[in-house]
């Protein structure tokens, strides 16, 4: 269905849109040496007790907590000793009140202790150690899966999976897991003054910065980019492309596709291969912007400029990658004061570049043509559609790049 030209949606109703047509990629099986960036497409629930065993925190004697009452350094607690413990030996039989053993911090205590003394309290006299102060029940000590119980879900579906989780891996002897399959994405540049980076542009024509920007934006989503090169503006070839990407890749990007043109060759390539749904976003910049749908598949057109196409990818497109993946993108936020006014339109969000300088964000205002924006700024502050502008001194929260 063709969809009226340049019909301005809110933010809000194209991340719906987007949330909508977002598929799930399904799963595959992941070593955990490879698991690490991840994200976990199913729980992981612990077949075991981690630890298998109590043991000690520190190197000191397992004994029965109540035998220390009221120790002192005047009046300690005499215990008898009944040896050594050796790391990797298994809990030995039950302690009487009155006994203790040596522990090293790691090993198993006997079944019944409950407590450890640290050995900087303690004096060792051949068969006799004296306690010089008083310990509580459970002090000292990890309690027999304290850290995770058998049958309590570990990690939950839809986990990045960072190194401490690895590590959690490895104590539940889980050698693979179920990761979403990272989804491949095709990136299409447009536009007859494109050159590839390794050639000199000639007169009136410019260096194709949207494939290697969305390339790496891809990556640091965990996605596998697939790029189909620099697309003349030819309408029988964007189509062969177009349709090749759709056959090949879970999503497509098409960079320099959107203009206010309604002849605009990238609406009219996804009309025919599938349906355009939005073509026009109440942002700035990204105004432009189309998307639409191609077997089921999301196909986004970016605008030209750099800047402009990098805003929609952050701001749109990123929740759409980590969403294909069953989860959310992390983000960091901080929140400073504005350095200066910054004046915006109802009925528009805007997103503005800013640089951090302590507790103040400085607004960068440029063209969307221009790509130092983005490299000079530190992240972005958003204006709402509601509000005419933010004044200077006003608390705001910067998404940091």
């Amino acid at each position: 269905m063709v969809k009226k030209f340049m019909e301005i949606r809110a933010v809000r109703d194209v991340k719906r849109i987007l949330k909508e047509i977002t598929p799930d990629t399904g799963g595959e099986t992941v070593s955990l040496e490879e698991s690490v960036g991840r994200v976990l497409y199913e729980d992981v629930v612990s077949g075991i007790n981690v630890p298998g065993f109590s043991k000690s925190t520190v190197d000191g004697y397992a004994l029965l907590s109540d035998d220390t009452t009221g120790a002192g350094e005047s009046i300690p607690a005499i215990m008898e000793y009944k040896g050594r413990i050796e790391m990797g030996q298994p809990p030995c039989s039950p302690l009487f009140h009155g006994e203790c053993m040596y522990v090293p911090t790691g090993a198993a205590i006997p079944e019944n202790c409950d407590a450890v003394a640290m050995v900087e309290y303690c004096e060792f006299l051949g068969d006799e150690v004296l306690v010089q102060k008083p310990f509580a029940n459970g002090e000292n000590i990890v309690l027999k899966g304290e850290d995770f119980r058998e049958g309590e879900t570990a990690l939950c579906a839809g986990t990045v999976l960072r190194p401490q989780d690895c590590g959690v891996l490895a104590a539940l002897g889980i050698e693979s897991i179920q990761a979403s399959r990272r989804p491949v994405v095709g990136i299409i540049s447009t536009g007859n003054e494109l050159v590839p980076v390794s050639v000199i542009p000639g007169a009136a024509q410019i260096r194709d910065i949207n494939s290697s920007l969305c390339e790496s934006f891809l990556i640091k989503s965990n996605c596998i980019p697939r790029k189909y090169g620099i697309v003349r503006d030819d309408r029988e070839i964007l189509l062969e492309t177009v349709k090749k990407a759709s056959e090949e890749c879970d999503a497509i990007l098409i960079s320099g596709g959107s203009s206010k043109d309604e002849n605009d060759l990238t609406v009219s390539a996804i009309n025919e291969l599938g349906e355009v749904i939005v073509h026009g976003i109440a942002i700035a910049p990204g105004k432009p912007t189309i998307i639409g749908t191609i077997c089921g598949k999301p196909v986004i057109g970016l605008p030209g400029h750099p800047s402009s196409a990098f805003i929609i990818l952050m701001a749109l497109v990123d929740d759409m990658l980590w969403g294909m993946q069953g989860t959310i993108p992390m983000r960091m936020i901080k929140t400073a004061r504005l350095s200066e006014n910054i004046p915006s339109s109802i009925g528009r969000e805007d997103y503005v570049r800013v640089i951090l300088n302590e507790d103040q964000a400085i607004p960068l205002f440029g063209k969307s043509s221009l790509i130092n924006t983005l490299k000079n700024s530190f992240g972005i502050v958003i204006v709402p559609e509601s509000l005419e502008g933010l004044e200077e001194g006003e608390t705001v929260e910067v998404i940091v790049w």
